[in-house]
């Protein structure tokens, strides 16, 4: 439940949540919004508003998806706000607020949030980060009673809380277990960052999980007095979007919350500095599981900038000044020996105490020298010399279209968009505009937009690297240690080198594929109406036009093949099918497209998946015929260029570098093994044979198939049908005869799971204490759609009685979980699991609960109120299913080679209604008996097994 705002590659050490905020005016009261001291006009329909007592809302009718909301209660509090002795409590408090008030009885507000069709977890939860605390419902109807609900569970969390000794002893558990999943080498790595980088700082010693002293030391009358402190009316903003009247949400917010009595803020303890004199040090900090990054850093002090539209100006500027630096680092990673894997250029700040300008650098193992030497001199001489007009044009370009499809788009925007504006005005200041009042100051602005002005806005905020913070980090110390490390910078940085000038691209080459392709068949189908049409060369359309996103269109393709071509003798066929668009075309490059491109919403890439290879991408109806252009090249003229080997490479070695680093890890890379007694398509290879993968390969293995491979697509969205037929005949179906039909691959379906039964023990080499308990049962494949809806069920319930077990009644694991998995591709194949990541001294308690709560799933009817919480959520998303594309998408992309979706899907509901305890039962006894299970545990190296 821990929103930790931490690294981004541009800006490795500071906050996302930390953006610019205006300061309080001293000479007079400080405004209830942003916007009443800002020239930027607030976009109108929001309705913004604050209770007699200080707490503010903001309310805003939105029907997307139709008949639902979202309500977000925000605190501004967080780790911040605690002292040395409260580490850890925000987020304590925050796992509280599930555990009982004045009027919900402990363990009920989950129940109670169940019956009404919200999941835990998906639809009900909560964050704290350093400065907020965030609590988090979704709701599945625009129902004023659900809504009365979920304003009455957050005034509860506001102010009712009870903090019970008992509950308190058993979330501490929890918590607890949260914070030792998060450590190990990357928890590790952040601390001694942030403690080089920000010595004088508070919040290097406020990481939101807090300490385990301080939580073990917590107690109900410390927390509450936190709380108390902390959860007041003036720093809570209530915030509802969805489809509802807003009066009737400003109603139940004022009849809910007006009688919260008001108190004084505290102050929040003192945060400490950045030093912007600290320079010339180097921290080296290995681990055996670190991939190699230098980074250079200065700091600067915290600059006041209000959201104005002046201040939007010239952060625009910087955001392309900073755009086209690191678009040049990228132009460097894509030649055949790049000298480093990635770097990026960026200022961002650090709460309101200063800023950081990083120049961080991503090598191979042993590459650092020359990685970081080439940054460093790619930096200096952007900032030393000049950018190009094609440069900006670029970024420009994409800027432009960015603003244009959400001006296009803003009437269909989703809940979720609308309310991150929302919150953006409350954490951050930033005041909420329209779209299209963005678009039209960005054209205004634009004719000014010239590098002379780019490069003056970028150095205005670029804190200099002179002398900079140096910190290394890898598998091994760098040769020479700090002295190699300083001298390779300083070297590097005086050289005056030309940046040299970059090759403008040929004009788009692949626009004609033949002559258009013939319609042979034009159907609708009756049950959802999507239209499905076939091209003379048998390439298969599907069509459904809606307007659920408006300027927006969602597309699918599905080509024959996929891991039906690895086999035991080669299981590595398709391995780097993901990396083929990293190759480019042959006419262009991967850098190349991407300048060509600049401005235009379309995506290229393959994956290999099931029976299928696929790609999927949202587009706007401008863009469809370019993004079917591209996707009918890289079928018929794919580069093979050889950068794309080199990423693969590099990755592949990182990977294996951390195979069994943390319990997740070990288990990820082991359970296909084990599961399938070895057979080698579902078990990981030794690092060789990645390493021996080509291109050429790659292209033997795939290239019958991405030439007479069955195409099916499919095609979603605020589409004009004539037009998309149109682009889709001058493209893919315009491509030579294709085969008829998608190949049944009988033997190739044929997926093994091991006979052995019992306890398999999985080594890591993470923290000592760090433990997973998995079981894991054969059952079956998907075709039976009767059993298949009954076992999804029983996947919930079990779900929720393992919660209720491990989580709730012993404390033992933070997220324990089920899941049911049929396979559509593998004959006969699918599996149920059950898991849990505990504390090895814990995991013979945990073992014993998870069997006890699977033998009395077998042994007795399900009880009604649990089969009730587990089966409503799952009817509230089958009824908000096609409120989206995605799930018209679902649909349509196999509409007509897998017809019995739409079946299936047209009576998911009534055939959830009808299952019945006793089904549940006999589906445990079936399938689910303990002895069946094959119990994997992941222990500690070295540990001794604690399973007699």
């Amino acid at each position: 439940m821990i929103l930790r705002h931490l690294l981004s590659f541009t800006a490795a050490l500071t906050l996302a949540a930390c953006a610019t905020q205006p300061a309080s005016v001293t000479s007079a009261p400080k405004p209830t919004w942003a916007f009443q001291k800002s020239d930027l006009p607030p976009d109108p329909a929001y309705r913004y508003g604050q209770l007699p007592n200080g707490m503010r809302f903001i309310i805003r009718r939105n029907a997307t998806p139709a008949g639902t909301a979202q309500v977000r209660m925000d605190i501004a509090t967080g780790s911040l706000d605690e002292t040395e002795t409260e580490r850890g409590f925000a987020h304590f408090v925050e796992h509280m607020a599930f555990n009982g008030s004045t009027h919900v009885p402990e363990g009920e507000m989950i129940k109670l949030l169940e019956r009404n069709g919200l999941s835990f977890g998906a639809d009900t939860n909560a964050q704290t980060s350093f400065e907020q605390t965030l609590y988090m419902l979704d709701l599945p109807r625009a129902d004023p009673k659900l809504l009365d609900t979920a304003l009455m569970l957050m005034r509860e969390t506001a102010s009712e809380l009870t903090f019970d000794p008992q509950a308190i002893a058993r979330e501490r558990g929890v918590v607890l277990s949260e914070l030792r999943d998060g450590q190990g080498w990357q928890r590790t790595n952040l601390e001694d960052q942030l403690a080089f980088f920000y010595p004088s700082a508070t919040y290097p010693k406020r990481l939101p999980i807090g300490t385990i002293e301080a939580l073990n030391a917590s107690n109900a009358q410390t927390l509450q007095a936190f709380w108390a402190r902390e959860y007041v009316p003036s720093k809570t903003t209530m915030i509802v979007v969805g489809d509802f009247d807003p009066d009737v949400v400003e109603a139940a917010i004022r009849a809910r919350f007006a009688d919260w009595q008001p108190k004084p803020e505290a102050p929040r303890p003192d945060e400490g500095k950045i030093d912007p004199k600290q320079k010339a040090k180097v921290d080296i900090h290995v681990d055996p599981s670190l991939s190699e990054r230098v980074t250079a850093s200065r700091h600067g002090p915290w600059v006041d900038e209000p959201d104005t539209i002046a201040n939007r100006r010239t952060a625009l500027l910087r955001q392309i000044g900073y755009g086209v630096v690191n678009r040049r680092f990228q132009r460097m990673t894509r030649v055949i020996d790049p000298p480093f894997r990635g770097a990026g250029f960026g200022t961002s700040e650090v709460f309101k105490i200063g800023q950081t300008t990083n120049l961080i650098v991503d090598t191979t193992d042993g590459g650092w020298q020359r990685g970081f030497a080439a940054a460093a001199g790619a930096y200096a001489r952007a900032l030393s010399g000049s950018f190009t007009q094609g440069e900006i044009a670029e970024q420009v370009a994409n800027i432009r279209t960015a603003l244009e499809n959400a001006a296009a788009g803003a009437d269909t925007r989703p809940h979720s968009a609308l309310t991150s504006a929302a919150l953006a005005l409350v954490r951050d200041e930033q005041v909420p505009t329209t779209p299209q009042s963005g678009l039209d100051r960005f054209n205004q602005f634009a004719p000014t937009i010239t590098p002379k002005s780019v490069m003056t806005a970028l150095k205005a905020e670029a804190i200099p690297l002179k002398d900079p913070l140096i910190r290394f980090q890898g598998r091994t110390a760098p040769k020479g240690g700090e002295k190699a490390l300083r001298q390779t910078f300083s070297k590097a940085t005086r050289a005056k080198a030309p940046a040299g000038e970059v090759p403008a691209p040929v004009p788009f080459a692949y626009t004609y594929f033949g002559p258009a392709g013939t319609v042979v068949s034009d159907t609708v189908e009756p049950l959802y109406g999507i239209r499905q049409i076939r091209f003379s060369n048998n390439v298969r359309l599907n069509l459904k036009r809606t307007d659920l996103a408006k300027d927006r269109i969602q597309l699918h393709l599905d080509l024959d093949g996929g891991e039906m071509l690895d086999s035991k003798a080669d299981p590595l066929a398709t391995e780097m099918t993901a990396v083929l668009a990293r190759g480019g075309l042959a006419k262009h490059s991967e850098d190349d497209l991407q300048t060509l491109l600049a401005g235009r919403s379309v995506g290229m890439g393959l994956g290999a998946s099931g029976d299928t290879f696929d790609a999927a991408t949202t587009t706007t109806p401008r863009d469809l015929a370019l993004q079917l252009q591209l996707w009918a090249a890289l079928l018929t003229d794919p580069g093979y260029r050889p950068e794309g080997e080199v990423l693969y490479q590099q990755n592949i070695a990182n990977f294996f570098a951390r195979l069994r680093s943390s319990p997740g890890a070990a288990l990820a890379n082991s359970i296909g093994g084990v599961l399938s007694d070895d057979d080698p398509r579902f078990t990981l290879q030794p690092q060789p044979a990645y390493s021996a993968l080509t291109y050429g390969k790659l292209r033997e293995a795939i290239t019958g198939r991405l030439t007479q491979g069955a195409i099916e697509i499919g095609v979603v969205g605020d589409i004009d049908e004539a037009a998309t037929i149109d682009a889709v005949a001058r493209t893919l179906g315009a491509l030579p005869l294709r085969e008829p039909d998608f190949r049944p691959y009988a033997q190739e379906r044929l997926r093994p799971f091991t006979t052995t039964r019992g306890t398999r023990v999985i080594h890591h080499t993470g923290e000592a204490n760090q433990a997973i308990v998995r079981m894991v049962w054969a059952t079956r494949d998907d075709r039976d759609a009767d059993e298949a809806m009954a076992l999804s069920l029983l996947d919930s319930v079990v779900g929720i009685e393992v919660l209720d077990t491990v989580r709730e009644k012993l404390g033992k694991a933070y997220s324990p979980g089920a899941s049911s998995s049929l396979s559509r591709v593998w004959t006969g194949y699918g599996t149920f699991t059950i898991n849990a990541s505990v504390d090895l001294a814990d995991l013979p308690a945990t073992r014993a609960a998870l069997i006890d709560t699977m033998r009395a799933l077998a042994a007795a009817p399900v009880d009604s109120d649990i089969l009730q919480r587990a089966r409503a959520p799952m009817l509230e998303r089958i009824d908000n299913a096609l409120k989206t594309n995605g799930g018209w998408m679902a649909l349509a992309a196999r509409a007509q080679t897998q017809s019995d979706r739409l079946t299936r899907a047209k009576a998911a509901r009534s055939r959830l209604e009808k299952v019945t305890a006793a089904d549940l039962q006999a589906l445990a006894r079936r399938y689910l008996a303990p002895e069946r299970a094959v119990e994997l545990l992941v222990l500690p190296e070295g540990a001794p097994t604690p399973i007699p």
